[in-house]
């Protein structure tokens, strides 16, 4: 009995390790406010059929533009009312992905500046040959959970590199002030100078005389 129950428990132990690395899922799972990320979808094969369509969803706030090519892929962009790119399709056009293999697409998206809930849920849609869906869009711990990256704030590095920009300008701006008052600065030296040695030239040329005269 103790045996049975063993081997029970492995079957289940290794049927949910088997679901749960069978999910779509996009990396990586933690970024930043304003990044410029590179994704990646991972899009194993659960069942004994090849999967010859994937479709992604955008986070709101998510701004993709660019995406990797793939070889045997064709892809094809959905829009938002406004124009920006709300979702993708990669559909094979050859095989697809076969049993017990997976694929990986790439993008990049540009990230809201505000981390918001903190999560950024990407809802997939994977289909097989037999024209079966798998809607990867459930909450986390379902049978089929939405993938979610977890975003934090990003640093103030911007911002810090923004005041400097200012305090330089400031310094250029400064700079012909200062440059102005040396050489204001210099004629005043200059001009309080020129008496002086115009007074000196005179005193030795009535030096000479004098002795000329005595001699």
């Amino acid at each position: 009995m103790k045996k049975l129950t063993t081997a029970l428990l492995l079957t289940a132990a290794l049927t949910w390790t088997t679901t749960a690395s069978a999910h779509v899922t996009v990396w990586p799972k933690e970024t930043t406010t304003g990044a410029y990320e590179k994704y990646t979808v991972r899009v194993p094969v659960e069942k004994d059929v090849n999967t010859t369509k994937v479709r992604v969803e955008f986070p709101a706030g998510v701004k993709v533009s660019t995406v990797e090519p793939m070889t045997g892929w064709d892809y094809a962009y959905e829009k938002n009312a406004d124009g920006t790119n709300k979702a993708i399709t990669w559909t094979a056009t050859a095989g697809g992905i076969k049993a017990g293999e997976f694929m990986e697409f790439n993008f990049v998206g540009a990230n809201p500046k505000e981390a918001g809930s903190g999560k950024l849920v990407w809802k997939a849609f994977q289909t097989y040959t037999d024209n079966s869906v798998v809607e990867w869009t459930g909450e986390e711990g379902s049978k089929t959970p939405a993938s979610v990256t977890t975003i934090h704030a990003g640093t103030t590095a911007g911002h810090d590199d923004h005041s400097d920009d200012k305090k330089a300008d400031e310094q250029k701006a400064a700079a012909p002030a200062a440059d102005k008052t040396t050489e204001n600065a210099s004629t005043t030296t200059s001009s309080n100078t020129l008496p002086l040695i115009l007074s000196g030239a005179a005193l030795l040329l009535s030096l000479v005389n004098l002795f000329r005269k005595r001699a």
